[in-house]
């Protein structure tokens, strides 16, 4: 019971506090926005690279991971079209739903790997991250392209994105330290403690991000997405895993991170690109608070 404490209450306790925080001494929405372009820009991109670039990778099924996580993330798209045909779901809603079905909050994710899994936990997770965000953005690329918002989808676009996202070239730093020998003496301590500063920040902007308000808007499309991204997608990836014959551990970690409620930057996402960006904050904030029992509930069936 005490590493489920010890991991939950941080994590959860950093959401809170993030959202008590915008609501109380400092409503500034200028200083959450900075915050989060520093932990995106800064802080994350060096916990991944540091992770990798330290952990062994040779140890790691990496194709059979990243064919699990092909699995969740294409169940995921496709119920999604299901949910839009069943709900009568225009495009901009749609975009959110599947926003709400693929994409998951990393933060957390680190916030949980490390007290569960120890420093091999983090390690893999953030291997997870590099496998994850490239196949996340592929989708999400060509689903808005597709829906008129960015033009045609093409390779040279696709290219183009992950080239700018700063988690893939912490991920792609990390994969070259590694290849070359480790990170630098030095300079991995300056890289970790830039790292353990992104959990917390990022969690609390997270809380930040929350509108608990928003949760009205169409209750039974929050449900549905909620039910897809916590419950439905890990476990087929859950089952994925098992099938390809991944180690119980890697199987654990890479079902927790497909199970985790959806990035806080979705909404953002969604306001740039045309997407419902209403309909967006209530699917993370609803995730969010529905996570706070599935996410216990799955990682005890995984122990």
């Amino acid at each position: 019971m005490v590493p489920y404490l010890e991991a939950f209450i941080p994590a959860f306790g950093l959401i809170l506090i993030g959202h008590l925080l915008r609501r109380g001494p400092f409503p500034d929405p200028a200083m959450w926005a900075g915050i989060e372009r520093l932990v995106f820009f800064v802080l994350l991109p060096a916990l991944l690279t540091v992770s990798i670039g330290q952990a062994t990778l040779t140890a790691l099924p990496l194709l059979r991971l990243l064919a699990a996580i092909g699995v969740g993330i294409a169940a995921g798209f496709a119920i999604s079209l299901i949910l839009r045909r069943l709900f009568g779901l225009d495009f901009p809603a749609f975009t959110s739903v599947v926003q709400g079905d693929i994409r998951f909050n990393n933060f957390l994710g680190f916030a949980l790997a490390g007290p569960l899994f120890g420093a091999s936990g983090l390690a893999v997770g953030a291997v997870l991250t590099g496998l994850i965000v490239p196949l996340v953005n592929l989708v999400l690329v060509a689903m808005f392209a597709h829906g008129g918002s960015t033009g045609r989808p093409s390779l040279a676009g696709f290219v183009r994105t992950l080239a700018t996202n700063p988690l893939v070239a912490g991920c792609a730093a990390g994969f070259v330290l590694n290849a070359l020998g480790g990170v630098p003496p030095g300079v991995a301590p300056l890289l970790r403690a830039l790292g353990q500063a992104s959990v917390a920040l990022g969690l609390m902007a997270v809380g930040a991000a929350l509108t608990l308000g928003s949760l009205r808007a169409r209750l039974h499309v929050q449900a549905a997405t909620w039910a897809v991204k916590l419950l439905i997608v890990p476990a087929l990836v859950f089952a994925a895993a098992t099938i390809a014959g991944v180690d119980p551990a890697a199987t654990a970690l890479v079902t927790l991170f497909m199970g985790l409620p959806t990035a806080s930057t979705s909404y953002v996402t969604a306001r740039q690109m045309g997407g419902d960006a209403t309909l967006m904050a209530a699917i993370t904030t609803s995730q969010h608070v529905a996570a706070i029992a599935t996410l216990p509930l799955l990682v005890a069936l995984l122990h």
